[in-house]
């Protein structure tokens, strides 16, 4: 019978996405799906599938990893004090601190768990207060990224609040609930040993800094060497957390920290994501739903009570989300994006989990528990996904702002691609701002260049900030005030290149724009390469820069790209490196193509490649 059921819960972990992905069920998560079946297949319907030591073993590897990965999908820039401090204008216009709203948000979040969690102990429905505060104001993380990912707003204001909302959901549960096992262990005074798990994390993202840049030069396909680092990780923290007392759910989320910090490269991010959500992680969610005994539930009046309770409970504890979120953004989309934090699968469950063990919740309680959090979790993405309306600010991939009046920065504007940026241009003359106000449509003048007029208007508020004055110092000191305030990418224009000036602007990642060479640039392409001349030059077709983000187009050949044949392919650009392709190059996440084709098509298939 213990083979049995480990055939079935392998071939289920098979077959549920094919079957999700034939009837086109995209608003719910494969986890609540596989959920679902387990239930199906358990003891609470068919008892196909029963409690074995392999699906055990197996699945508590599978929760292991399932933390390890979720520590590995917290993207530290998009923590930098650099990217939040400073304001960004949402889509209504409203100026907004990603960090400042998520935290505001997911304070209440937090204050509104403690209080529900009181409340259901005054109704005599669950006592345990600390415990039912930590589940309320668990977000799935892993759910948000995808959901964000999909409407491809990750890199908007509010897409960086939900994710920065998120990220608190996950890690501060998750150490309040080191916490609470510790306590609830009885043995309290091994809290301050948990301060050595962190230690340890550290001392192995230092002792393996260096050793993994060299592993992944020497890594091959019968060692691999990232994904044994991977798991020698994971085990490593798993000890030491089982060692001070702690939970090893948190080392393993450490783990996939260190793991993030190490830097790895997209093909080992891709390879332990095939091995987890591959093999373990649909294990243990279908293990899951196996073990949910329904029919105890349903027979319980307390305990049935408590389900409606606890669904109501978990939107009620998102609520200051919502209520937060519509003072920055318009109200549909902070609904939206309050009901989306809801969703909390992931990290309930590895709870509960501790509970049990601890005898902190019986098997009834973490039945309703478990149920409510699913339901919770199939109404969360339809509501956002039915809810959530992209407006023109989330369309636009990336905001330039030019800092200048003239008549280059007059074509740039009207030239550049509609769906790709919002132009603002900025002027403090105000004779060029009455000549052009009529023919830009977003200009604006300013009083003077002094950098704290700027930097309280919002000038820096962009991800691309062009200077393209008369005087090359000003210039200079504007681009650098813009790199200091976060801004992605600065390009100075300068009417006379200086040797120093170029290499030290380099170092400090602005780049350069030089008119003179500009046109002496062209003038000698004309000469020499007429035909690079038309292409840059040509109306008909288009010369374009892309970087490659999407994974379906990763790990291929370029011979084998459907729309290989409409473009041509002029240079890869990988890291530091220039290389020139061929049919058989095998394009990896993160190349720069540089290539030509007829301007619609290649507007398409830009479009198509960049998409993460």
């Amino acid at each position: 019978m213990e083979g049995l059921s480990l055939f079935l819960t392998v071939f289920l972990a098979l077959v549920i996405p094919i079957v999700m992905a034939r009837l086109r069920v995209t608003t719910v998560p494969t986890a609540v799906a596989e959920i679902i079946v387990g239930i199906l297949m358990g003891k609470s319907c068919l008892n196909l599938i029963t409690q074995t030591s392999q699906l055990t073993f197996l699945s508590n590897l599978g929760v292991i990893v399932l933390m390890f990965l979720s520590g590995m999908e917290i993207d530290f820039d998009l923590l930098s004090p650099k990217k939040h401090t400073r304001a960004r204008k949402s889509e209504s216009g409203k100026q907004v601190k990603p960090m400042v709203v998520a935290a505001f948000a997911f304070g209440g979040v937090a204050v509104a768990s403690v209080l529900l969690a009181l409340g259901m102990k005054a109704l005599g429905l669950f006592n345990d207060v600390a415990l039912a505060s930590i589940i309320f104001m668990t977000v799935a993380l892993g759910v948000v990224i995808a959901t964000l990912k999909e409407k491809e707003i990750l890199g908007r204001p509010i897409g960086q609040t939900i994710l920065l909302t998120a990220v608190m959901g996950e890690v501060i549960p998750l150490l309040l609930l080191t916490i609470y096992s510790t306590v609830n262990g009885g043995d309290a005074r091994k809290l301050w040993l948990i301060i050595l798990l962190f230690v340890a994390a550290i001392i192995l993202l230092r002792r393996f800094k260096r050793p993994y840049l060299w592993f992944a030069k020497v890594t091959k396909a019968t060692t691999q060497l990232d994904v044994r680092l991977a798991f020698f990780l994971i085990f490593a923290l798993v000890t030491v957390a089982e060692q001070v007392g702690a939970e090893n759910i948190l080392g393993a989320f450490l783990a996939g920290v260190v793991m993030k910090l190490l830097e790895p490269t997209q093909a080992t991010k891709d390879k332990l994501t095939s091995i987890g959500y591959g093999f373990f992680i649909p294990i243990f969610f279908i293990r899951t739903g196996v073990n949910l005994n329904l029919k105890l539930l349903f027979a319980n009046p307390q305990a049935l009570m408590l389900l409606p309770v606890l669904v109501i409970c978990f939107f009620l504890a998102k609520l200051p989300v919502t209520l937060t979120y519509m003072r920055a953004f318009n109200k549909r989309n902070a609904f939206a994006g309050g009901f989306l934090t809801a969703t909390t699968i992931p990290i309930v469950l590895p709870t509960l989990q501790v509970a049990r063990k601890l005898n902190a919740i019986t098997a009834t309680q973490s039945s309703a528990f478990i149920l409510a959090a699913v339901i919770v979790c199939i109404a969360c993405p339809i509501v956002f996904n039915s809810t959530f309306a992209l407006t023109p600010e989330d369309k636009i991939k990336e905001k330039v702002v030019i800092f200048g009046l003239n008549a280059v920065t007059m074509t740039v504007y009207q030239d550049l691609h509609d769906s790709w940026y919002s132009v603002q241009v900025l002027t403090c003359r105000k004779e060029k701002y009455d000549t052009y106000k009529s023919k830009v449509k977003n200009l604006k003048l300013f009083p003077d260049r002094k950098l704290d007029t700027l930097e309280a208007a919002g000038a820096f508020d962009t991800d691309i900030f062009v200077a393209t004055f008369t005087d090359d110092q000003a210039n200079l000191e504007v681009g650098r005030a813009a790199k200091q305030a976060g801004v992605k990418r600065v390009i100075v224009s300068q009417g006379k290149v200086v040797a120093d000036t170029v290499d030290q602007l380099r170092e400090e990642g602005i780049e350069l724009f030089a008119f003179n060479n500009l046109h002496g640039a062209m003038l000698r392409a004309l000469i020499e390469s007429p035909a690079v001349y038309r292409i840059i030059t040509d109306t008909n077709n288009a010369l374009y820069d892309v970087v490659v983000r999407n994974s379906a187009y990763t790990g291929r050949q370029l011979m084998d790209w459907d729309f290989v044949d409409q473009i041509t392919v002029s240079r890869i650009r990988r890291g530091d490196k220039w290389i020139s392709p061929h049919g058989s190059t095998v394009i990896e996440p993160g190349d720069e193509l540089i290539y030509s084709g007829p301007w619609r098509e290649a507007d398409r298939i830009h479009q198509l490649l960049s998409r993460e």
